[in-house]
């Protein structure tokens, strides 16, 4: 089993930014995927950046030159520093975690609300 836990979210204002952080406990290994998704009011929950094991990143087209993913395997956390954050950004926010051949973790966290507003 997984615990995940999500932090860091927030009210800010259009061009501003955040870092939220992730912890994962329980069966969680270094050889994890680790992910963000977002999920905005009447939308589907979207993934916007991944991290493997070895440190390879991927991001979805709406974030990409603007969010970095990052990890610290020894803490078994995931972080995403947001910048240049628009409107369309606000959402809640969430973590997950994967083996190499299998689907994302089926139990989610509570998220953290990242709110983007003048």
């Amino acid at each position: 089993q997984v615990q995940l836990v999500e932090s860091g979210g927030g009210l800010v204002q259009p061009g501003g930014s955040l870092r939220l952080s992730c912890a994962a406990s329980g069966s969680i290994f270094s050889e994890h995927t680790m992910g963000w998704y977002r999920q905005a009011p009447g939308k589907e929950r979207e993934l916007v950046a991944r991290i493997t094991n070895g440190g390879s990143t991927d991001y979805a087209d709406s974030v990409k030159g603007r969010f970095t993913i990052s990890r610290d395997n020894a803490k078994n956390t995931v972080y995403l520093q947001m910048n240049s954050l628009k409107p369309e950004d606000t959402a809640v926010y969430y973590c997950n975690v994967k083996a190499a051949f299998a689907p994302w973790y089926a139990y989610w966290g509570q998220g953290t609300q990242v709110t983007v507003s003048s």
